[in-house]
């Protein structure tokens, strides 16, 4: 599937986006460019860029990072996720094994997003941070839609994803991009596609030497067929805002949370 969305098939390609576009009832008027025969590829369309000013970036110290619904959102209780009832998966294993880098989530907080295919599938910054480390777990390619996950156990940390470690302002900040059936790649702007090539490997790129910091709002990678993306933040940091609940639809750019205040500064 993704060699065909790459494929240059004129009228084939036209007909498939046509087909898309009615099926899921895109909304292309928020597209940088509606025309859908402006597309090369079924991929151009699904990576479209959106028009300027549609998706304003909140003021909160703290935005949604993509158009997606809710999934799951909360604390993580000490190393452990909550996936959906009855299921629940660990901070470590979603991350690839490391354990150090996991502690420093332990009773911190996540958030699951889900982006369904009529989604803009491109994912930006919930706030600002310096890129540390790029890991890619290989896995399975599960489907991440919502029956899948009160079904799968441990699904996001068993499916093949792509793990962003960065430093934040308040502290370590992480983004994983996890795949899903027929996600034909994952791609982030510092690196472009990171998969294929998929290995059975555990595979990792360091920045500690460069300086790749993007601001809150900021493009950061794309899915080339969608998925789901799950945010890590460690304990006393943020508080998620008061509308936010599971199954809720969120725009790019919206208020996700604020600062964390301890009960004895209230």
């Amino acid at each position: 599937m993704g060699k065909g969305a790459s494929l240059h098939g004129g009228a084939l390609t036209q007909w498939v986006i046509r087909k898309f576009v009615a099926h899921y009832k895109v909304n292309m008027d928020e597209a940088a460019d509606p025309r859908l025969e402006s597309y090369d590829t079924f991929n151009d369309f699904f990576t479209r860029p959106l028009r300027e000013g549609v998706r304003p970036i909140a003021a909160a110290p703290f935005v949604c990072p993509v158009d997606a619904a809710i999934s799951q959102y909360g604390p993580i209780e000490h190393d452990q996720i909550f996936q959906a009832k009855g299921h629940s998966y660990s901070t470590r294993a979603l991350v690839g094994g490391d354990a150090v880098l996991a502690a420093q989530f332990d009773h911190g907080h996540f958030a699951t997003l889900y982006l369904a295919p009529k989604d803009y599938h491109r994912i930006h910054m919930p706030c600002e941070g310096r890129l540390k480390r790029m890991i890619y777990v290989p896995g399975d390619l599960f489907s991440v839609n919502p029956l899948t996950a009160r079904h799968v156990p441990g699904l996001f940390a068993r499916n093949e994803r792509v793990v962003c470690e960065f430093e934040s302002l308040s502290g370590p900040m992480v983004m994983v991009l996890v795949g899903a059936t027929i996600v034909g790649s994952m791609a982030t702007v510092w690196h472009g596609v990171v998969n294929p090539p998929r290995t059975r490997e555990i595979r990792e790129w360091r920045y500690d030497d460069q300086n790749v910091v993007l601001h809150k709002g900021d493009e950061m990678g794309r899915f080339l067929l969608g998925s789901t993306v799950i945010l890590l933040f460690p304990k006393n940091v943020l508080t998620f805002t008061p509308d936010w609940a599971p199954t809720r639809a969120v725009r790019l750019g919206e208020a996700m949370a604020a600062v964390y205040e301890s009960e004895s500064a209230l």
